[in-house]
């Protein structure tokens, strides 16, 4: 039976609330959602921008005996022994290797893949840069606000896009429906289309496990995102064993059909749940026993087909707002000839929403570790700035922009000096298990965006130790002093960002876990290598009582 997990097998923290639906009030958290999200802070103020412009010397090294004497008795001990480790420190502005254990070899790097992504993006699409949603339709409304066709919902890959406007953001269908009432609009003679041709290639990444798929952390990176591609569903105990536990999803067009085949069993009784969407649809099976007179449960549970929900909910708000729908809503994508692709050119855009500028996207995706948002990222990278690659096509096939994406995350590190043979980039976000990376390359491209134009956003949006997003609970005798983007997937951690010394110089690392079969987690033992790191740089520094997570990073 497919019995919904206890424990979280990955690190993939859901979008922030400022980007997602309001919960239902019974809605709990649970072990493998994660809920103990915090906002991120306005300013982390653990290490400052460098003021240098100096090349990386991606190579060159200088070992630190001292340092090499304090880490390798603990990375070889026998606690570590269940386990491949792989480690890289190096000093800043100049980029110089001062330790290295299995630097150079490949790990798989779980949600450290983000720290490639958003550093790429931040240098190549620029801090400021937002997404555009639009509505098209081929002419002007008539004289009686009449919409002769079909109007098109056209997605640009915003990762904001909400259904309903909020207090921080207006980035919604709403608002668009809003502007189209607003221009005097009675009347769509055609249908409502969700348009994601945008983006070229596969919503999901090569290499993402099947089962993955039906969780918010496997998300669908459609150009026509909304809500975060996810909706919650809510599990309310019956008050008898005669009665059935009720289960609601905050979906109120009906998008997802539940099939609730629980049961209720007495209070004494342990809960056993399973969970169910199947691949390619959005009927989902809920079935188990479930306790009288417990608490709520709550599931996270991406979509599919992601333009279509959205053009269902987009007909919706037209409705709310007078406006008459004669047809229904329909999705478009862009597996159909080039010459069949919508076209914005010529169309007439009757309204448009922008989101948050990327520097604030970035913070929320290494924050909080949202996968979605790192795919969004690569795929905009990939169809915004495609030109800088001089390789054609493979015959017969057309690029992704996935796979765009991945090649400029290539190039911008070689031109900045950093060595990639043998580097293996499928994702954007680390959830495939096809990528590969090395420790030193790692703390490599850290120097490099130290740089760049990106170094003080790129360094504002990682997490920071003791204080916000997935290190708030972790390395509090550091507090204030790391900031590094953490990692999970099933038998592999990961950790890489920055720190400070108490001698005025700062230091980019990456340590890498991967094959960690127990018992319990690596984050303890990763921690516990930090903050050897730590005292060896800052040996007259306060410390806090060390408290680890036990499950999430």
């Amino acid at each position: 039976m497919n019995y919904f997990p206890q424990t979280a097998p990955k690190e993939f923290s859901r979008a922030p609330k400022s980007v997602k639906t309001s919960l239902l009030p019974i809605l709990l958290c649970f072990s493998l959602i994660g809920c103990s999200e915090t906002p991120p802070a306005d300013q982390p103020t653990a290490v400052p921008a460098p003021a240098t412009t100096e090349p990386v010397a991606s190579v060159a090294s200088k070992p630190d005996q001292q340092l090499k004497e304090v880490i390798d008795p603990i990375v070889t001990s026998a606690e570590y022994s269940r386990a491949r480790w792989g480690i890289a420190v190096v000093s800043l502005p100049d980029g110089k290797l001062i330790y290295e254990h299995n630097g150079d070899d490949l790990f798989t790097p779980a949600s450290n893949m983000k720290v490639y992504t958003t550093a790429v993006a931040l240098d190549l699409l620029g801090s400021d840069y937002k997404w555009r949603t639009s509505v098209y339709s081929d002419t002007d409304p008539d004289g009686n606000g009449t919409v002769h066709g079909n109007l098109v919902l056209y997605g640009r890959g915003a990762p904001d896009l909400l259904s309903q406007s909020n207090k921080e953001s207006i980035n919604s269908l709403e608002e668009l429906a809003r502007q189209i009432a607003a221009r005097g609009i009675k009347r769509i003679q055609g249908d409502v289309i969700g348009d994601e041709s945008y983006f070229r290639g596969d919503n999901t990444g090569d290499g993402w496990q099947w089962n993955d798929l039906q969780w918010y952390f496997g998300a669908e990176a459609s150009a026509l995102t909304v809500n975060a591609n996810t909706v919650e569903l809510s599990i309310t105990p019956a008050s008898t064993t005669a009665d059935q536990p009720k289960v609601v999803a905050n979906d109120p067009d009906g998008y997802v059909q539940i099939s609730n085949n629980l049961v209720s069993v007495d209070h004494a009784d342990q809960i056993k749940l399973g969970v169910k969407r199947e691949l390619s649809t959005n009927g989902v099976t809920v079935w188990g026993q479930y306790p009288t007179r417990v608490s709520g449960y709550g599931v996270s549970l991406s979509v599919s087909r992601p333009s279509l929900w959205a053009a269902t909910i987009f007909a919706r708000l037209l409705k709310s707002q007078g406006i008459v729908v004669d047809g229904i809503p329909k999705f478009h994508d862009s597996r159909v000839a080039e010459k069949d692709r919508f076209n914005t050119e010529g169309k007439k855009e009757l309204a448009n929403v922008v989101s948050q500028p990327l520097e604030q996207i970035v913070k929320a995706t290494n924050k909080f570790s949202v996968n979605l948002y790192a795919e969004l990222l690569l795929r905009t990278m990939g169809r915004e700035k495609s030109a800088m690659l001089n390789e054609p096509s493979p015959s017969g096939r057309e690029l992704g922009d996935d796979e765009k994406g991945t090649y400029l995350i290539r190039l911008w590190l070689t031109r900045h000096g950093v060595r990639v043979d043998g580097l293996a980039f499928h994702d954007g976000s680390g959830l495939s298990r096809l990528d590969l990376v090395k420790p030193s390359t790692t703390a490599q491209l850290l120097a490099a965006i130290r740089t760049s134009q990106a170094a003080r956003p790129f360094r504002l949006s990682l997490p920071v130790a003791g204080t916000d997003g997935t290190l708030q609970s972790r390395l509090k005798e550091t507090e204030g002093r790391i900031e590094a983007k953490t990692g999970t997937l099933t038998y592999d951690n990961s950790l890489s960002g920055y720190f400070a010394g108490s001698d005025g110089k700062y230091y980019a690392f990456s340590l890498i876990c991967n094959d960690f079969t127990g018992p319990g987690s690596s984050i303890p033992l990763i921690d516990k290598l930090v903050g050897a790191l730590d005292r060896h740089f800052n040996p007259s520094a306060p410390r806090q009582k060390t408290v680890s997570a036990p499950a999430r990073p």
